[in-house]
């Protein structure tokens, strides 16, 4: 296929935690996934051999764990724009939104994935990206792109809305470990919300997204087999 379909979080392992199976499927269909991440982790949760570490030294080990994992991904670019983590909120909105606007530009994809309004998990960096590359994506400025969806979450659900797509991960999860494991440095928090990562978590078993815009229209009701039903070329 001759277009790239962009994923855009807050922190490395974002892209494993909530999206390792579509990601993979992508890459499977010689589709061009491309990784914009507004920090480099620096303050993630540490654990073990790296809990000793200074932040710009732990952002340094996060960018080869997040090396390591777009190899197993098959994500074929990874840009860092370098924010502070845990502080999304007080960087400027314009020259954030420039940013992935730049990036948006740059590699030109038809389909962007990043967060919903509440972050999955209410944490203020997921909030902030997904508010900020939706306000890149309306903003007129990005016209390769067609689609914007959002990762499900508790709040969209209650809101009444449903998964446009969904992926199976009971048939990746050798795959989705190995490149949860690659963040080694934020392995307890992985634990936490996986397992022990030996056994398939039947809770864990979806990753199901929200179609927020569709070719100027929010919120659009329609099925789709792939993200790639109605674009045009």
């Amino acid at each position: 296929m001759d277009h790239s379909v962009a994923f855009i979080y807050a922190h490395p392992d974002d892209e494993s935690f909530l999206s390792a199976g579509l990601i993979r499927e992508l890459a499977d269909e010689h589709v061009n996934p491309v990784l914009l991440l507004a920090t480099k982790g620096d303050a993630g949760n540490k654990n073990g051999y790296v809990s000793h570490l200074s932040h710009d030294q732990l952002a340094s080990v996060r960018e080869k764990e997040m090396e390591h994992a777009a190899e197993i991904l098959g994500i074929s670019v990874i840009e860092h724009l370098g924010f502070p983590d845990g502080k999304l909120t007080q960087v400027d909105e314009n020259l954030f939104v420039g940013a992935i606007v730049n990036f948006i530009n740059k590699y030109q994809p038809k389909v962007i994935f990043t967060f919903p309004e509440d972050g999955c998990n209410f944490h203020p960096d997921h909030m902030t990206i997904s508010k900020m590359t939706t306000t890149a994506v309306l903003s007129g400025k990005c016209p390769t792109v067609q689609k914007l969806y959002y990762c499900m979450s508790n709040t969209l659900a209650a809101d009444g809305h449903h998964p446009t797509i969904t992926i199976d991960v009971e048939k990746h999860w050798p795959m989705k470990v190995r490149a949860l494991q690659a963040h080694e440095s934020q392995i307890l928090a992985i634990k936490r919300f996986f397992g022990d990562l030996q056994s398939f978590p039947e809770n864990r078993r979806y990753e199901s997204f929200v179609l927020k815009w569709n070719k100027g229209l929010l919120w659009t009701s329609i099925e789709e087999k792939t993200i790639f039903d109605d674009l045009t070329r």
